[in-house]
C-alpha cells in the first residue's frame, strides 16, 4: 500500500531523505487516539519546562549580568589580600606609580581598596598619564553610540583629574571622559555617562591622571544603559532565554549553593542591598570571585522579568567538604525562613521591608524551594536529619510552600515528607536515550519528579547533534509520565567560551556574540508543553528500537488556534519511515495551516559556533495536508515535530 497524503506547499528545503510525497508500507505506525472519550488525555503541568541558572562558567559574572568591570571592589582573594590586585594592571613605570591594596576604605563590608601613589606629575612630567587598567571579563564590549555609567570612589587630599577611557587592543580610545574634582580627604563618589565614539568588543578600562598624589579608589563600576529594562541583565543573553519561555527558575545552583567549604557557600543576605555594600565571595566549586552583583534579589526580579515562577536552592547544612550538625543547623533553618520573608512577606516586615527598600514593595512569587543540592547522594552526610529541621519550620511558617527534597524516588518511595524529589542525570546519549522510559515505573502515590538538571555529557562534545536527540527522547519520556514529573530543566545553560569549566551548556557566549548548542534548539521545540494536553498514541515498529513519539494538542496564544503536535526521534543511523494514523480524531486537519519542523544535520558530530551559529537548528516548512493518513520518513538522528492545525 502506498499513500500520497503530505505535501511541502514551499519554503525550507529539507534534507533530501527527510521528506517525500509518498512511501510504500512504513518500518513503524504511530496510531494517535484522540477522540473525546480518550480517558487517557490529561493536561501536562503548566510548569513543565523551565530553566536553571547557576554562577558556573561566567555565567552571571562575566555573562547575563551586564557589569564589565571584574574585581570591581579590589576584594579577589578574601579578607586577607593586602598585595594581589587580580585582573587589575598598572599603566606607566616604577619610578612613576605604585598600587597596593588598603583595608581603609569606607565599605564597612568592603574594606580593601587600592592605594594609588603617583610620582609624576610634578617635577618629573605624565604626559600620557598613569593609572590603572581592567580588562573587564575577556574584554569589555563598547558599542558605537551606546551610553555607559561609570561609577568610582576616591580620596584624595587634594585636586585630581582623572581621564576614564575605554580602549581597544590597539590602545587606540573608544571613549573617554575627564573629570576635575577637589579632594578634601573625604571618600566621594563619582559618576559620569560615556558615549563610545567607535565600537570594540574587547576593550579595556584605564583610569588615569597626570597629576602627582596619593589615591585610594574602590569600587569602580561600569554598567551599559541598555540593560534589560534596566535591570542589569545583558539583553542578548536575557533574550536567548526569555525565547525558551521558562515557566520557572531555579537558582542559584548546583554546587555553588554548597561551595567545596561552607566557608565558600552563597549566603543570600551578603549579595542583597546596595551593590557597593556586598563583599562578594569565591565560588571556590569553579574557582572564580563573585562580586555577587547578581544576587538574590536579582535572581528573583530575573525569574519575573521571565514570567516564571523562582525556585530557590538554599544551602542546608552542607559543603561538599564538611557540614553543620543537625543539632545545630538552627541557624541555617532562620537564614531560610528570613529568605522566604525577604521574597514574598509584606513590605513592613523584617525582611520584606529590606526588599522593598531595593525598589520592590511588591512581594515576588515565591512558591517552591529547595533544601541543599544533591546532598542526599551524600551517604556520609546525614541529610535526612537536616532536612527535616527545615521542613518542619517552613511548613510550620508557610503552608503553601512547596518543598523539594534531594532524595531520588524514581524507584523507591522516600522516607520522609516532601511535595517533589529533585533527578539529577549526565550520562551519554545511549544511556540518555535509553532513560526515555525511566519514569513509566515511578510509583505516583509519592511526592512528584523535578528533573532540575539533565545532559549527555561524556560524548555531547561542545554541544553536539547526538547529545540533542538523545535529549530530546528523554524530553519525550517526560512528557508521557507528566503526570509523575512536575518539572524539567537543562544544565548547566550558560558558558562563557573563556571559561569552560563545565561542557556542554545550553547557550554559549562572549563579550558581545551569542548562540545555542543543538540542545538549546531541543528545548525549544518542547516550550509548547506546558500546559498543553498530552493524548495517548501507541507506536510500534518492525525495524528499529531507536525511536520514540508523542502527542500533544496545544493552542498558539497569538492566533488561539488549536494545533496537534507529533514530535518523533529517530535516534538510530538508519532513516526510518512512520506511518501516523490520526484516524481517532474528532477534530478535522485542516488542508492548510500546518507545518513539519525537522532538526537534523549531515553528520552527528556537528555542533554550532560562533561561525556557523545556525549549523544546527530546526528547518520548517508548511505542509498541506490530504487526509488522516500519512507516511514521513524521519532521518538518521533527527528530531521532527508535525504541527497539525485542527
Amino acid at each position: 500500500m502506498a499513500y500520497c497524503s503530505l505535501k511541502v506547499l514551499f519554503g525550507v528545503v529539507l534534507y533530501a531523505f527527510a521528506f517525500q510525497h509518498c512511501y510504500a508500507d512504513a518500518n513503524s505506525t504511530l496510531i494517535v487516539n484522540a477522540a473525546s472519550n480518550n480517558a487517557t488525555a490529561r493536561q501536562i503541568p503548566n510548569t513543565f519546562l523551565g530553566v536553571f541558572v547557576e554562577e558556573i562558567n561566567h555565567a552571571g559574572a562575566g555573562g547575563l549580568w551586564a557589569e564589565l568591570v571584574i574585581n570591581r571592589g579590589f576584594e579577589a582573594g578574601g579578607p586577607n589580600n593586602a598585595l594581589n590586585v587580580y585582573n587589575w594592571s598598572i599603566i606607566g613605570d616604577e619610578s612613576s606609580i605604585s598600587v597596593s591594596i588598603s583595608r581603609t576604605s569606607c565599605f564597612e563590608r568592603n574594606k580593601a581598596a587600592l592605594q594609588m601613589e603617583v610620582y609624576c606629575g610634578a617635577h618629573k612630567p605624565c604626559p600620557y598619564g598613569v593609572g590603572i587598567s581592567n580588562p573587564g571579563y575577556w574584554g569589555m564590549n563598547i558599542e558605537q553610540g551606546k551610553r555607559y555609567k561609570v561609577v568610582y570612589h576616591v580620596k584624595s587630599e587634594r585636586k585630581f583629574d582623572f581621564q576614564l577611557s575605554f580602549t581597544g587592543v590597539d590602545v587606540i580610545k573608544v571613549a573617554s571622559s575627564r573629570r576635575h574634582v577637589y579632594g578634601d580627604g573625604k571618600w566621594k563618589r563619582v559618576e559620569t555617562i560615556v558615549e563610545a565614539k567607535t565600537t570594540n568588543h574587547y576593550s579595556s578600562l584605564q583610569i588615569t591622571t597626570t597629576r602627582e598624589g596619593s589615591y585610594l579608589l574602590d569600587q569602580v563600576s561600569v554598567m551599559p544603559l541598555d540593560t534589560y529594562m534596566g535591570h542589569g541583565f545583558r539583553n542578548d543573553l536575557f533574550q536567548m532565554v526569555a525565547d525558551l519561555k521558562p515557566k520557572f527558575l531555579r537558582f542559584p545552583g548546583g554546587c555553588y549553593v554548597e561551595g567545596n567549604y561552607l566557608r565558600n557557600r552563597f549566603q543570600w543576605k551578603d549579595t542583597i542591598g546596595p551593590w557597593e555594600e556586598r563583599p562578594g565571595h569565591l565560588g571556590d566549586v569553579w574557582n572564580y570571585w563573585s562580586d555577587d552583583g547578581i544576587g538574590f534579589f536579582e535572581y528573583l526580579l530575573l525569574a519575573e522579568d521571565l514570567g516564571a515562577l523562582p525556585i530557590w536552592v538554599f544551602n542546608a547544612g552542607f559543603g561538599l567538604n564538611d557540614e553543620i550538625d543537625t543539632s545545630s543547623i538552627e541557624s541555617y533553618v532562620q537564614d531560610a525562613l528570613d529568605g522566604i520573608e525577604f521574597a514574598r512577606g509584606s513590605p513592613t516586615s523584617q525582611w520584606g521591608s529590606v526588599r522593598a527598600a531595593m525598589g520592590h514593595p511588591t512581594p515576588f512569587d515565591l512558591r517552591y524551594v529547595a533544601v541543599g543540592n544533591e546532598n542526599c547522594w551524600q551517604t556520609y552526610f546525614n541529610y535526612q536529619g537536616n532536612y527535616l529541621k527545615f521542613y518542619e519550620a517552613i511548613k510550620a511558617a508557610y503552608p503553601d510552600i512547596q518543598i523539594i527534597s534531594n532524595c531520588d524516588a524514581s524507584r523507591k518511595p522516600l522516607n520522609h515528607p516532601a511535595d517533589l524529589f529533585d533527578f539529577h542525570t549526565y550520562p551519554s546519549s545511549n544511556d540518555m536515550f535509553s532513560l526515555f522510559t525511566k519514569f513509566d515505573n515511578t510509583s505516583r502515590s509519592g511526592p512528584k519528579a523535578f528533573v532540575s538538571e539533565y545532559a549527555v555529557k561524556s560524548d555531547a562534545a561542545n554541544g553536539n547533534l547526538l547529545a540533542a536527540v538523545a535529549e530530546a527522547a528523554f524530553l519525550i519520556g517526560l512528557e508521557k509520565n507528566s503526570d509523575i514529573v512536575e518539572m524539567v530543566s537543562y544544565a548547566p545553560l550558560f558558558l562563557n567560551i573563556n571559561d569552560k569549566r563545565w561542557i556542554p551548556d545550553a547557550i554559549v557566549f562572549d563579550s558581545y556574540q551569542v548562540y545555542g548548542t543543538p540542545s538549546y534548539w531541543v528545548q525549544k521545540l518542547f516550550i509548547e508543553s506546558s500546559g498543553a494536553t498530552f493524548i495517548d498514541s501507541t507506536l510500534s515498529t518492525t525495524s528499529s528500537n531507536k525511536l520514540a513519539a508523542s502527542v500533544i494538542i496545544w493552542q498558539d496564544s497569538s492566533d488561539k488556534k488549536n494545533y496537534l503536535r507529533i514530535k518523533a526521534v529517530n535516534f538510530g543511523a538508519a532513516a526510518e519511515s512512520l506511518d501516523i494514523d490520526l484516524s481517532g480524531l474528532d477534530s478535522n486537519v485542516q488542508q492548510y495551516g500546518s507545518t513539519i519542523t525537522v532538526l537534523t544535520s549531515t553528520n552527528v558530530m556537528d555542533e554550532n559556533s560562533f561561525l556557523e551559529p545556525k549549523k544546527v537548528v530546526p528547518q520548517t516548512s508548511p505542509l498541506e495536508i490530504d487526509d488522516k493518513h500519512l507516511i514521513v520518513l524521519l532521518p538518521s538522528y533527527s528530531v521532527i515535530s508535525l504541527d497539525f492545525l485542527i
